[in-house]
């Protein structure tokens, strides 16, 4: 890990995981970074942030961007890089292809890709020895086909997706007419399983897990991302967590979709190995690095209170809120969930959203898409070209 004289690099600086990561590595005294693709993310107006560098669009881009990471980590003399969005990907071939003068917070790309597949990370889960979702891989229509009997059982989804995007959720038949899969772009069919949902963010070196926070999202942006979550304890799932970081000797962050059956069985549904909201139950800076980059012993979440970002519950919360009659529950989850951007003596990011979220904005008017696809158009990893 980096040395005294060593800054380290965040990219994905257009995360709220970002800018909390900046702020414990910075509150732990190390210098602190970002990167990446927009103009104004807001995490570059926080007090954590030494400097902020624009990067060219890694998705369309990726020698571009590699060249241009490689060129900020001399000239800043970086020793550590940490991904915290799907730039992962691209930073990882970055460091296969070439050799980088820092070290980067992540697998190799080859078990990023395995994990990142929707099959795939089934089948790795099996073969550590889990209990897993019947999972059915289709390559063509005909796959469709054998499975179109039990569309109303099943979860339909790409293999290379986020954000619960183009999710078809226990479909009528008819709803399959609509996928094309094909080797190049393949999808899963896999069995719905009843039960609560639990989302976990864990830190792992050479496989030993170093923070693990589990967590419900009660409010989402659409049918993705949480925008206010509760933490829960569950020690199936952290056994779970547990045994695929060490299955896989892990180094870096990950995170996991999974779901608690009413026997109490947890059982893995898809993995994003990058940072997620679960981050954010972690605010003891010195605790946090020195388990995550240092020597020190696993570090435990240290917030009770529910989080989120009352910009995004005004966007997508309360319309979801008013659609459902559920008004009442809205109000008391805002009056009881902690601002997850607030942070002592760094007010600025929170101002900073506003110019963020216009420049997104305007992405999503000009490409046509959603404001969430437009928050990750130019960094998606879509599986190997």
């Amino acid at each position: 890990m980096p040395g005294a004289d060593r800054s380290i690099l965040i990219t994905g600086a257009r995360a709220p995981v970002a800018l909390h990561l900046a702020r414990l590595l910075h509150g732990a005294g190390e210098r602190v970074i970002l990167a990446d693709t927009p103009a104004r993310p807001m995490a570059a107006a926080s007090k954590a942030c030494a400097l902020y560098y624009r990067l060219p669009p890694p998705r369309f881009e990726p020698g571009a961007y590699a060249d241009a990471v490689e060129a900020l980590i001399q000239a800043e003399g970086i020793g550590l890089v940490i991904p915290t969005c799907e730039e992962v990907f691209h930073l990882a071939q970055a460091w296969r292809d070439r050799t980088m003068p820092a070290k980067v917070f992540a697998p190799a790309i080859e078990l990023l890709a395995e994990v990142h597949n929707k099959h795939s990370f089934i089948w790795l889960a099996e073969r550590l020895g889990l209990e897993v979702p019947e999972t059915t891989l289709l390559n063509s229509r005909d796959d469709v086909e054998a499975v179109r009997d039990r569309a109303r059982t099943l979860v339909f989804k790409p293999v290379w997706s986020r954000f619960a995007s183009h999710v078809l959720l226990r479909p009528p038949p008819e709803a399959l007419d609509a996928i094309a899969p094909s080797p190049a772009m393949a999808w899963v069919a896999q069995r719905f399983v009843e039960g609560e949902e639990i989302s976990a963010y864990a830190v792992a070196r050479e496989g030993r897990l170093k923070a693990l926070a589990l967590y419900r999202s009660l409010y989402r942006a659409g049918k993705g991302a949480g925008i206010f979550f509760e933490r829960i304890e569950d020690d199936a799932a952290r056994e779970l967590v547990e045994r695929i970081v060490a299955g896989t000797s892990w180094t870096g962050q990950i995170s996991f979709d999974l779901m608690r059956e009413a026997d109490g069985r947890v059982l893995p549904l898809e993995c994003n190995p990058r940072a997620v909201s679960g981050l954010h139950f972690f605010r003891d800076p010195v605790r946090f690095v020195d388990a995550v980059l240092g020597d020190g012993p696993e570090v435990a979440p240290d917030v009770t209170a529910p989080q989120t970002v009352r910009l995004a519950m005004w966007i997508y919360g309360l319309p979801a809120a008013l659609r459902s009659g559920g008004f009442g529950r809205f109000r008391k989850a805002m009056r009881k969930g902690q601002e997850l951007l607030d942070w002592p003596g760094d007010s600025a990011p929170v101002t900073a959203q506003w110019p963020a979220l216009a420049e997104i904005a305007g992405v999503a008017w000009r490409e046509r898409i959603s404001l969430q696809a437009a928050s990750t158009r130019d960094i998606e990893w879509n599986g190997p070209s």
